[in-house]
């Protein structure tokens, strides 16, 4: 489910939201280190990857995905850090581009 980015925040989203993250480049929640992860939806928009409960995400992103948990008002802040069209919900990441498990 798609969810078009307008300047209020929409009313449709849940208070809370499940961020994909990884490891590199600038930080978009706080300071802290979290780099929320941006997809490319197929007809060319950035898309920012969300999910309403962590049993999806790692359902959608495998066991390996790190992740933050948002408070949705946020959402100005983090599309301000990281640009993106429009908000998907619940959706699976293909299994080759999900995070590896992890040794040491």
């Amino acid at each position: 489910m798609s969810v078009y980015v307008v300047p209020v925040t929409n009313p449709n989203l849940p208070p809370a939201l499940y961020l994909p993250t990884g490891a590199t480049g600038p930080t978009t929640d706080g300071g802290t280190g979290a780099n929320v992860e941006l997809r490319r939806t197929p007809d060319g928009r950035t898309a920012l990857v969300a999910f309403t409960a962590l049993d999806r995400l790692v359902d959608c992103c495998g066991e390996n995905q790190p992740w933050i948990l948002i408070n949705t008002e946020h959402l100005p802040r983090i599309h301000q850090a990281r640009p993106y069209d429009v908000i998907v919900l619940d959706s699976e990441i293909p299994t080759e581009l999900r995070h590896p498990a992890t040794h040491g």
